[in-house]
């Protein structure tokens, strides 16, 4: 793409939702939830930080407030419940007077560390219930009240674990593989309508998710120690996610390792899975 077209494509997508924004951000209490709020607020938006855990989601508010001093307001919300959404839309509606600009569907956990036949259906529900039917709840309240404004954005928070599908972590790789196409569908859904929608696919981030989800401890050390030598932080993750949103992307691959295994899935499949295989061989057994 030459220079002058790109610029032209810029001007024609840019749509800064994410400044000045009337935000809601699930799983706000930490990580990268926490640093899409923080960053709204920097940006001169108004953010309802959700969280499961009335104390995070405190926290992240009195951040906001000595950072920035831009108005703030902690939700305690499960997402895994479509009552507990509905009255975040609601409270949201409340507390902003009007319907919110952009809904950040960030909350999540981690689940895995055994293979498929040996999970158990409990950690499927748990996993699915929060990451998966969190983001369709989210996606189901939101999108018609975005719809009737004519403008605003959603962002999707999947992982790059929806296409790397690595091995003994099925739970997890099938929710934000869902997540993803959920995105994809509601992007073309949505086209033309004024409103955005942006699905961000990182890979290890450091943030506790591996430590506060359902995950085998062999997995999760393995885990832990990926996030710790190449994990990034989530102000980067989150700015560089808001600045796609702005520019109309749908797809944020914030890593070269999460740019190399879509392109890997894509060019050579065969390959690529059969790379998976191997690899399974050599992972650490629960």
């Amino acid at each position: 793409m030459t220079p002058v077209v790109d610029g032209v494509r810029r001007r024609l997508l840019r749509n800064p939702l994410s400044t000045g924004a009337k935000a809601v951000v699930t799983g706000a209490g930490s990580g990268i939830g926490q640093a899409f709020a923080l960053e709204l607020a920097r940006r001169g938006g108004e953010v309802i930080c959700a969280d499961i855990d009335a104390e995070r989601a405190k926290q992240t508010v009195a951040l906001i407030t000595d950072e920035t001093g831009r108005p703030a307001h902690a939700f305690v919300c499960d997402v895994a419940d479509r009552t507990a959404v509905e009255s975040l839309a609601a409270f949201a509606t409340d507390m902003f007077g009007a319907a919110p600009t952009l809904v950040v569907n960030n909350a999540g956990v981690g689940g895995g560390g055994r293979p498929v036949g040996d999970i158990g259906f409990d950690d499927w529900t748990w996993t699915l219930g929060i990451n998966l039917w969190g983001v369709i709840h989210g996606c189901e309240i939101f999108a018609p009240v975005l719809r009737e404004a004519g403008r605003g954005g959603i962002i999707n928070v999947a992982s790059a674990a929806g296409f790397a599908a690595a091995p003994v972590m099925a739970p997890y790789n099938v929710s934000k593989a869902a997540v993803v196409s959920l995105s994809e569908t509601l992007a073309a859904e949505l086209a033309g309508s004024g409103v955005a929608v942006t699905v961000l696919c990182p890979t290890f981030v450091k943030t506790n998710v591996a430590r506060d989800g359902r995950i085998t401890s062999d997995a999760q050390n393995l885990a832990g120690s990926l996030m710790r030598w190449t994990g990034v932080s989530p102000t980067g993750v989150a700015t560089s996610t808001l600045d796609a949103h702005d520019l109309g992307r749908l797809y944020v691959l914030p890593q070269l390792d999460a740019r190399v295994i879509w392109h890997l899935k894509r060019h050579f499949p065969a390959s690529y899975a059969r790379g998976l295989g191997l690899l399974n061989r050599f992972l650490p057994s629960s």
